[in-house]
């Protein structure tokens, strides 16, 4: 099954779906509703972060952005 996030309201003889409902599908029907028009593909597993950034470079902090003063 495949999940999808509904972009407009759709009816036919035995479904109803309202835009922004999330609807369960099988994977080939879902992949032809989310179009990008009628509906979008909705992700269920989190995004996995790259492993190969530096430990060093991910904990260090930002400095403030320096700010000019009128003079």
């Amino acid at each position: 099954m495949a999940r999808i996030r509904m972009l407009t309201s759709v009816a036919g003889a035995d479904f109803s779906w309202e835009a922004g409902q999330v609807v369960d599908l099988p994977g080939a029907e879902a992949t032809a509703w989310a179009d990008g028009v009628r509906a979008v593909m909705v992700r269920t597993v989190a995004a996995e972060t790259p492993e190969d950034v530096a430990p060093e470079r991910a904990a260090r902090k930002r400095r403030p952005a320096k700010t000019r003063t009128a003079e």
